[in-house]
């Protein structure tokens, strides 16, 4: 019995050092960028085609992450993204529970920013200097904000389908709500930096308390975040008198009563602004108020206690990412570009453009097809496969290759592009099936950035060392290569490239018009306000660029 448990053992532990040798060799072959050493390995270089695809109103409902705010980009024109969404009662109220004379004594609204935690800053006296994240444009550039009453109720499901299938809205569908809004603006404070030069401020929030009886002070700080002051007297009609009246005594009667907020945003004098991404489902507004409760002894003697309660409204119900596109010297070039690209020769340009933007859609291999090949390998006529990939299936000399790696690498143009945000990722999937390839499902790896997981499989931006200024995005896409070569059968399907705000979410959204091109695309390139150009296939012989001319690499060793 020992002897056997010995040689188990040897045996796994045998195992393990023979994958990790593997997996080593496989990481390093796939660690560095095309044109270094790959081991002394093969490379087949292919020609692709790519070519841009505008996307148009797409479906922006319920997203984890929305913008908010102005943003004006050079290449892509100025956008301007609003919000609306439902609130939802975190406690119900009933009408006993609210006393005969309540008194609000604030209503605040708050949404947490990111920051960057790295960065954060503690003092001796315990302050915190923090750094905002996810903010593009101006730093602190002032803008109007408004929040107001919405008066658009927004289904769950779609009457259009017989109530089976969840209510769609869509980027394009801001002037149903501006004109669906109810009475004057909520944030009317005083305070101009919560309305009509509202910014994102990366200052925290202090609070100071003192004890009555103790007299002693006590400090809360909490990181910064969008603080607002709402109208008392309006929310003392509308929520409390409206507990009183039993619209807060379930969820579906109180978002039919108040069918939630809508966060409108505009210039402020000649302030360009800027957007930050918000997680509005983290914010809520807080109604606090007092209540003076009396009880009467045996002796007759009344006692009036003043008791301190609040209601919460949560920002949980349906939402919608409200985009406003519009184009004057900013994006004259973008906005020229026709709505499908050159589906035969390729851009020489991609544009890729998150949120109501464009996509680039990309064909492997050349499009020729003039023979094929029969399951014993003997030549036929044209068979609806690339000529290309047919010999790669097929080679003249019998020795299929063994795919070590294979990349497509996305050049930047860097001069188009200097001096703007650039999107940290893009995302290529398997266009014509609206789901990942196989290179995303076969990558496990993992990151304390959830957005920087699926390191093999790719997609983040590559930097300079210095100027740290982008200037490659590479994505591997080895194993879709391997599929087709290795199997006959395997469909060389079209693929898609985008910005995106989530490489964990590969959901695809609808658009609002769909055509014989496109009908949807992933839901993460909605979320993301930002664009980038990238260098495609056709460019000429002789340009300074043409060697960053996209193209597939292949790295591959043949037996002997």
């Amino acid at each position: 019995m020992y002897n056997i448990s010995f040689f188990k053992k040897i045996l796994v532990l045998s195992s393990i050092i023979l994958l990790y040798s593997c997996d080593k060799d496989y990481n390093a072959i796939g660690g560095d960028l095309i044109g270094d050493n790959h081991f002394d390995l093969s490379t087949y270089t292919s020609n692709v085609l790519a070519y841009n695809q505008k996307i148009g109103p797409i479906q922006s409902d319920n997203l984890a992450i929305n913008p908010l705010g102005i943003y004006k980009n050079p290449n892509f024109g100025e956008t301007t993204a609003n919000f609306n969404t439902q609130l939802t009662l975190a406690s119900t109220v009933t009408a006993t529970g609210i006393s005969a004379k309540p008194f609000i004594t604030s209503v605040v609204l708050t949404i947490p920013y990111y920051y960057n935690a790295s960065k954060t800053v503690t003092n001796t006296d315990g302050s915190h200097v923090y750094t905002l994240d996810s903010i593009y444009g101006v730093d602190k550039a002032p803008m109007k904000l408004s929040v107001y009453e919405s008066g658009y109720y927004m289904r769950d499901t779609d009457p259009t389908g017989g109530f089976q299938l969840a209510q769609k809205y869509y980027t394009n569908q801001n002037t149903d709500f501006e004109n669906a809004k109810v009475s004057s603006r909520l944030n009317d404070d005083s305070d101009l930096a919560q309305n009509d030069d509202f910014f994102f401020d990366p200052a925290e929030h202090v609070v100071k308390t003192t004890d009555s009886i103790t007299k002693v002070e006590t400090v809360t700080r909490t990181p910064p975040g969008m603080q607002l002051n709402l109208n008392k007297g309006y929310f003392k009609t509308k929520i409390i008198d409206g507990a009183i009246a039993g619209k807060l005594a379930s969820n579906d009667v109180f978002k039919e009563y108040f069918r939630g907020l809508y966060f409108k945003m505009e210039k402020s004098g000649s302030s360009e602004g800027n957007v930050a991404m918000l997680n509005f489902k983290a914010g809520k507004i807080t109604i606090n108020y007092n209540e003076d409760l009396s009880t009467t002894a045996t002796s007759g003697v009344v006692t009036v206690t003043r008791v301190k309660k609040s209601i919460v409204l949560n920002m949980t119900g349906n939402s919608v990412s409200l985009l406003n596109n519009s184009f004057g010297a900013a994006g004259v070039t973008y906005n020229a570009l026709p709505n499908t690209g050159n589906t035969t020769a390729g851009d020489g340009k991609l544009y890729l453009k998150g949120g109501e933007g464009s996509m680039a859609i990309i064909d492997l291999f050349d499009k020729k097809d003039l023979k094929g090949y029969d399951v014993n390998g003997n030549l036929t006529g044209p068979n609806g496969v690339s000529d290309e990939l047919d010999d790669l299936r097929y080679p003249a000399d019998g020795k299929k290759w063994l795919v070590n790696e294979a990349n497509l690498v996305f050049h930047i143009d860097a001069s188009t592009m200097a001096n703007n945000y650039e999107p940290r990722r893009i995302y290529l999937y398997d266009f014509t099936n609206h789901r990942p390839v196989v290179d995303y499902y076969n990558d496990a790896t993992t990151s304390a950035d959830a957005k920087k997981s699926k390191l093999v499989f790719d997609g983040n931006i590559n930097t300079d060392a210095t100027s740290k200024r982008g200037l490659t995005y590479k994505i591997r896409i080895t194993n879709q290569i391997r599929n087709l070569i290795k199997n006959v059968d395997s469909t060389n399907v079209k693929l898609g490239l985008v910005v995106t705000e989530d490489i964990n979410t590969v959901a695809s959204y609808k658009l609002r018009t769909p055509n014989t091109v496109i009908t949807q695309a992933p839901k993460a390139s909605v979320m993301n306000p930002l664009g980038t150009i990238l260098f495609g296939n056709n460019i000429p012989f002789g340009d300074p660029n043409y060697d960053k001319r996209l193209k597939l690499e292949i790295f591959y060793t043949k037996p002997n």
